[in-house]
């Protein structure tokens, strides 16, 4: 348990109010700009406008996988009551191409520019505190076997997952932002 205690997914509660704990087993590296996300860290909403590049690990091709961003503290942090929002979905491809939208089917050793994005990139501009902005990777049973749900608020991650055997996060990376001239907030943990 004290491993579960100093894990910054869990100490900015992550773990808990978006996914269960669970064991990384696939590197995940999401970068905007050339800023790298670590767990905690801090981004202005003019940081973040553009989609990041994302570089998911794996060692082979023929592996596919699904990445989620969502926002559990939408619309505020004191009352999320659209908790979670979807901000991006992508399935990654093995073919490279990408259309816009959720990416899913991301074969390993790449990143979403090989896969299909189902949900447009929505970029973070949160009015009303620091919002967490998580993105979980998800291993796939097989190609296209995961579909574009229907709406952005009020997503579930854990409901998600489950609806398409999905099992536990391979893993997960999140950052913290609040409008433009916001200051404070959230201790950064890495």
């Amino acid at each position: 348990m004290n491993r579960q205690r100093s894990d910054p997914l869990a100490i900015g509660r992550v773990i808990g109010d978006v996914v269960d704990p669970f064991v990384r087993t696939t590197s995940l590296r999401v970068v905007y700009g050339t800023k790298d996300v670590t767990n905690g860290c801090e981004f202005k909403p003019s940081q973040v406008v553009h989609q990041p590049r994302v570089e998911v690990g794996g060692n082979d091709l023929r592996t596919f996988y699904t990445l989620v961003m969502v926002d559990p503290d939408a619309p505020s942090p004191s009352d999320p009551s659209i908790r979670e929002y979807l901000h991006w979905y992508q399935q990654y491809l093995s073919t490279g191409s990408i259309s816009k939208g959720m990416v899913i089917d991301i074969p390993g050793t790449t990143g979403p520019t090989f896969g299909q994005e189902i949900w447009p990139y929505e970029s973070p501009n949160p009015n009303s505190g620091i919002h967490r902005f998580v993105f979980v990777l998800f291993q796939q049973l097989g190609r296209q076997t995961v579909y574009t749900p229907g709406w952005r608020q009020n997503f579930n991650t854990r409901d998600f997952a489950e609806l398409y055997n999905l099992g536990s996060p391979v893993a997960a990376v999140y950052f913290n932002c609040q409008r433009e001239s916001g200051s404070g907030g959230r201790r950064m943990y890495h």
